[in-house]
């Protein structure tokens, strides 16, 4: 594939990034490339965003997005991608709506309107938007909760292409300048009580993959990133319902997909879909994405009761009974933790609850302290510099100092809710809100 060459921005100085492997490699650490940021972690190891804004101060741009989402928006570059769904309030034809399988629970209810899913790009200095792509228009099979959306999957990108997941609705391939390469479709999802899809897709030298836990037949699979093709599929059994987006990490040369459940976080083999270890003990209802510190992985669930485990890299069969360490209070429900200088941060379910700990042993820095100001949180915390950065679902972000206490540093608003968790590039931290992008930052 030809090589692209992208002369970005960043903070103060010009890079020159490029799409082949190698150059991506290097350079994504200035990126926010996925689901998560340039390590996984929720960490900008290179961001130097700022510590305080409110509606009119350090409010470089902010733009209305149509419809509803709360994916969050991946950066690449000197552009910013973002997903939404519209409502178009346009009627179907009875004849016309999806059947609904009454083999499943719901409390939920589909609609019966067309619904429009939406790509956009927008430039990152000035926030206008260079292009945008109906994926698809058409009316939903299941409702989803009142909280989500039918956008909340987030993007990624290999510098090259940019691979987009609409559930049900489809996986989608396009070029950075918007051209639709290929597109999938993997079938319809069946989520628990209908209450909504949003596991984001993972790319890595060249595979894409995709994790389809549902009320159906679970599977995971990985297709070429450059053609949509199906490499391998591997069926999940038993694996009801779940959100977590898979983290691919190399490890000794063998690249792994890690993949948390409701059932067990398992391993694979990158290239084969070979299960190479697996561990149990989750709460139901699995949201959280793992984690990566050197050789182990941390995986964490909280929804009715508290899981967390680091487990090694180099670990084969089931290690149910022997992780590295495990943790059982405080743990997150909606967010994913952030690992930063080698401690965890996280939320009790989705309350301001903070506790910390040390990654490689288990210990305990922090134990649910509350966070001033702090109430109902959906964002998954980041970091970047000395600095944590959490959002609650008012639109509200307290930044904390890490350290051994908690100390709050500051308390800013937007003026709107905020559901997606933020993005950190250069000087810059770009929040989703209900109703615009903002993008935030220090003239």
């Amino acid at each position: 594939m030809t090589r692209l060459c992208l002369v970005v921005c960043l903070g103060l100085g010009l890079v020159s990034a490029f799409a082949d492997s190698d150059g991506f490699e290097q350079q994504r650490l200035r990126h926010w490339h996925q689901w998560r940021g340039p390590l996984g972690t929720g960490e900008a190891p290179f961001a130097r965003p700022p510590l305080t804004w409110d509606e009119k101060t350090h409010i470089q741009w902010k733009t209305p997005i149509p419809g509803r989402g709360a994916s969050t928006p991946i950066v690449w570059g000197d552009r910013v991608f973002v997903l939404t769904a519209v409502d178009t309030g346009r009627q179907a034809d009875p004849k016309d709506l999806p059947k609904v399988d009454p083999g499943f629970e719901v409390k939920t209810r589909p609609p019966t309107t067309y619904h429009q899913f939406l790509v956009l790009c927008l430039d990152r200095r000035t926030g206008r938007v260079l292009w945008q792509q109906l994926a698809t228009e058409e009316v939903p099979h299941e409702g989803h909760h009142e909280t989500h959306s039918y956008a909340a999957f987030s993007p990624t990108t290999d510098g090259q292409s940019l691979y987009v997941s609409f559930g049900s609705r489809g996986l989608y391939c396009y070029d950075l300048d918007g051209r639709l390469l290929w597109k999938r479709r993997l079938g319809l999802m069946h989520t628990r009580y209908g209450w909504g899809e949003g596991a984001s897709p993972a790319v890595h030298r060249g595979t894409l993959v995709v994790n389809w836990d549902h009320e159906g037949d679970s599977f995971i699979v990985a297709l070429d990133a450059t053609s949509g093709d199906i490499r391998w599929k591997v069926d999940r059994p038993g694996e009801p319902s779940s959100w977590a987006t898979p983290l691919i990490v190399d490890h000794q040369g063998r690249p792994q997909v890690v993949v948390n459940g409701a059932r067990k976080v398992r391993g694979y083999d990158l290239a084969t879909g070979r299960v190479l270890w697996e561990c149990g003990g989750q709460t139901i209802n699995v949201i959280p994405s793992p984690v990566r510190l050197d050789d182990l992985v941390i995986c964490m669930s909280g929804y009715r009761g508290s899981f967390a485990a680091a487990i090694p890299l180099s670990a084969s069969g089931d290690v149910t009974d022997r992780p590295s360490w495990r943790y059982d209070r405080g743990t997150p429900y909606v967010p994913s933790p952030v690992l930063a200088n080698g401690r965890l941060w996280f939320t009790q379910g989705n309350t301001g609850l903070l506790s910390c700990l040390e990654g490689r042993t288990g210990k305990v820095v922090l134990d649910r302290e509350r966070v001033p100001g702090l109430l109902s949180v959906y964002a998954s915390p980041v970091a970047a510099g000395d600095r944590i950065y959490l959002t609650g679902r008012d639109g509200r972000t307290i930044v904390i100092k890490q350290g051994d206490r908690l100390e709050v540093l500051a308390s800013n608003r937007v003026g709107e809710g905020v559901d997606a968790s933020p993005a950190l590039v250069g000087n810059q931290l770009f929040l989703r809100g209900e109703r615009h992008l903002f993008a935030i930052a220090e003239e």
